[in-house]
């Protein structure tokens, strides 16, 4: 799978311009990251390519002759029983051939996460969410008041991350609407509009919640980060 193309600089321009609009209108701090993927799903393919290896012996258990056949069929004899050693050690091989091309075949990531199920994406989606929210928004405002906005492109999947204060305030239903423009406008093929969209519906119930007040400060890089 060919890697994610980068946001351009006008892309970034206008989330950039986004969230300092929004946070004319409050004290919220808004940061907003995207990554071309939460995770790797490299255990995905081993998952698989053991069910697959697991899927030969229950074939051979339903049909124990079958390989037993296919050895005659090759050495000419028919009729001739087939020594249990060398039966056992065809099925070790034919596991081994499926074992490797399953695990090779989802050496492309396209094909791992479309495999994965959608709750296990959303639930790495949302971890890394979180591992990028403390680092980078987490208690890092005088008045705890900020959130971030994730989007893992791969997976089209988005997280909203809140600070105590914001995560108090606002129940998580309220961030409906800017997951769903930004959800809508990413699977378009325009991230960048989504999470425009996104901060703009995000402002809009911070300047409810927390309206700007005049000694507040900028506290966090506006910039969108891309990782």
């Amino acid at each position: 799978m060919p890697r994610t193309a980068h946001l351009t600089a006008d892309d970034h321009a206008l989330v950039l311009a986004a969230v300092k609009a929004a946070e004319a209108g409050t004290d919220g701090e808004i940061v907003t990251i995207v990554s071309e993927r939460s995770d790797k799903y490299r255990d995905a393919a081993l998952h698989y390519a053991v069910a697959a290896m697991l899927l030969v012996v229950a074939l051979f258990a339903i049909d124990p002759l079958a390989i037993e056949r296919w050895l005659g069929g090759l050495s000419g004899e028919w009729d001739a029983p087939a020594d249990p050693r060398l039966l056992l050690s065809a099925l070790l091989v034919v596991e081994a051939i499926v074992f490797l091309i399953v695990r090779y075949a989802l050496g492309n990531a396209a094909w791992r996460i479309a495999l994965v199920p959608k709750a296990t994406r959303a639930r790495r989606v949302r971890r890394r969410a979180i591992q990028y929210f403390k680092v980078g928004a987490e208690r890092r405002t005088a008045a705890r008041v900020g959130i971030l906005l994730y989007l893992s492109r791969d997976e089209r999947m988005a997280e909203i991350v809140a600070d105590e204060a914001i995560h108090r305030a606002v129940p998580a239903e309220r961030w409906g609407a800017a997951m769903a423009a930004l959800v809508a406008e990413s699977r378009a093929g325009r991230p960048a509009a989504g999470m425009a969209a996104a901060v703009e519906q995000i402002g809009v119930i911070l300047s409810e919640t927390f309206p700007k007040t005049a000694d507040d400060r900028n506290e966090l890089p506006d910039r969108l980060i891309e990782v």
